[in-house]
């Protein structure tokens, strides 16, 4: 009886240490997937923190400048930036890309001007910028100028009594810069005493102010007053 006892007390050991391997196992299973599943979620977070590589930090100043209307000091690119190298690196920054715009044959430089830096054209460029210049002279449009044309693309054919009369003011001279503008063209005579000449609005018209047809014009009662 004593040897049957000891025997099974020596089976319900082993089988005891067997559980256990078992539930340490099981436990080690467990564990690993959630150790690589934060070590996937710490590697995800740093890469959604990491900044591209296709930035650099001459493309930052380069980006700053493009979009400024104004010289920048290096001070204001260093606080804007926020780089580390501060002033010295700003200027070797631009260094750098001006000289990547000469080895491109680039119509720009980067100028210190009026204590800050700035992107200029190169002068052999003045006389297209001249023109595209003379061109948006062209096209800007006095007060006066726009009430005329506005009055007249809302009561076309109109004579230029009619449109004196709703001004107030003589027009002939507003008519005639809208005419050179190509915005306004004669439109035929009326058939009135004098046969006096009707002006209309022209395809240019349309086109600067973006419509398909004259019908596209809003609605005088969907107009408001400036301020409102």
């Amino acid at each position: 009886m004593t040897e049957e006892f000891e025997q099974q007390e020596a089976e319900l050991d082993n089988l005891s240490e067997e559980v256990g391997q078992e539930e340490n196992i099981e436990n080690l299973e467990q564990s690993e997937p959630q150790g690589t599943e934060e070590q996937g979620e710490s590697q995800q977070s740093e890469e959604t923190q990491a900044p591209s590589q296709d930035v650099t930090t001459e493309s930052v100043i380069e980006a700053i400048l493009f979009a400024t209307d104004e010289p920048l000091s290096a001070e204001r690119l260093v606080n804007i930036s926020q780089l580390n190298g501060g002033v010295k690196q700003v200027k070797k920054c631009i260094e750098t890309l001006n000289q990547q715009y000469a080895e491109t044959k680039r119509a720009f430089r980067i100028e210190e001007i009026a204590g800050g830096y700035q992107m200029m054209t190169l002068p052999e460029y003045n006389n297209w910028l001249k023109n595209m210049l003379k061109q948006r002279a062209d096209n800007k449009l006095s007060p006066a100028a726009l009430e005329t044309l506005a009055i007249i693309a809302y009561k076309q054919p109109i004579i230029r009594a009619d449109i004196e009369a709703i001004r107030g003011v003589a027009c002939g001279e507003v008519v005639r810069t809208l005419m050179y503008k190509g915005l306004v063209k004669i439109a035929g005579k009326a058939e009135i005493l004098g046969r006096p000449l009707l002006y209309g609005t022209t395809k240019k018209f349309l086109q600067v102010f973006g419509l398909s047809e004259i019908k596209d014009l809003p609605k005088a009662e969907e107009l408001k007053q400036p301020g409102q």
